[in-house]
């Protein structure tokens, strides 16, 4: 028996403080639980977002985290982006 199981059977319930995007597409939060939270192909939205809140996640703390976590993501790959080509703009003007 996984202990996440005998956890849920003695009616305690797991925290985690660190639920990010990758925890969520990995499997690694479905290993956590009891039995799988997504279906392999994603699945209904509205089913899906039921089974969260089901398994005690507040639906729209997570989707306002996973938003700021995609664009903070997005935006600091477009700097570093904007930097390589600043940099390789500035080594191809020296070469002039």
């Amino acid at each position: 028996m996984k202990a996440t199981q005998m956890l849920h059977d003695l009616g305690q319930s797991l925290w985690l403080d660190n639920i990010t995007r990758d925890l969520l597409t990995s499997g690694t939060l479905q290993r956590y639980e009891v039995g799988p939270i997504l279906p392999a192909d994603g699945g209904d939205c509205e089913e899906v977002l039921a089974r969260f809140a089901q398994a005690g996640i507040d639906v729209d703390i997570l989707a306002a985290t996973l938003q700021e976590d995609g664009a903070k993501s997005f935006v600091k790959s477009w700097n570093d982006l904007m930097a390589v080509i600043a940099s390789k703009s500035a080594a191809l003007g020296k070469g002039k």
